[in-house]
């Protein structure tokens, strides 16, 4: 029997997995909040000047959903190196409950599975934290890095959750904020 693992992905990994997958299902997991709260020095920006991007933090009455991708066999090795490198700037792999979509949200669902997910903490040394809406707005507006500027992974995720017809405050509050920065022309 091969072995089978899930991987929840709940920011670039929505749109741009990067790896190979048997399978991938809509859902969420529970007592997550997913917040623009890590910052990048490796992707969305560089060092001394990283960018942010999203991060979860723990909070019993939030629910984040995003992506599930299955990977099987030989390959999982392959697949957590290039997610263990990819994902290196202050985030660690933990295991988390992944309800698909087709779960109800409330307390007596039971998980369908476990996932492998990737976690900033607020112990690790790129943390940037809570700031208020419009400052983390600025601050992505402006940041850019290898992978491309900032603002485009947040608009990038913001257009992914829509399309997976799921609603994120955080995501689409930042977005209303970098859509005004770009009306009034800023650079």
């Amino acid at each position: 029997m091969r072995t089978k693992v899930w991987i929840f992905g709940y920011g670039s990994l929505v749109w741009n997995p990067g790896f190979s997958f048997e399978q991938s299902q809509v859902g969420y997991i529970r007592g997550w909040a997913r917040r623009f709260y890590q910052g990048s020095p490796d992707h969305r920006g560089i060092p001394g000047s990283p960018g942010r991007v999203v991060t979860l933090v723990s909070d019993t009455q939030s629910v984040c959903w995003g992506v599930a991708y299955q990977v099987a066999g030989e390959s999982l090795t392959s697949i957590f190196s290039y997610l263990d490198e990819r994902e290196q700037g202050g985030f660690r792999r933990y295991q988390v409950d992944f309800y698909p979509k087709t779960t109800a949200i409330d307390a007596s669902a039971s998980a369908v599975t476990t996932a492998a997910v990737y976690i900033a903490r607020d112990d690790n040394p790129y943390y940037l934290g809570p700031a208020s809406v419009s400052e983390m707005a600025r601050h992505i507006f402006h940041a850019k890095g290898p992978s491309g500027s900032n603002r485009d992974y947040l608009i990038r995720l913001a257009e992914s959750l829509r399309g997976l017809g799921v609603t994120d405050t955080h995501v689409t509050e930042l977005e209303h904020h970098i859509r005004q920065l770009e009306a009034q022309g800023q650079e």
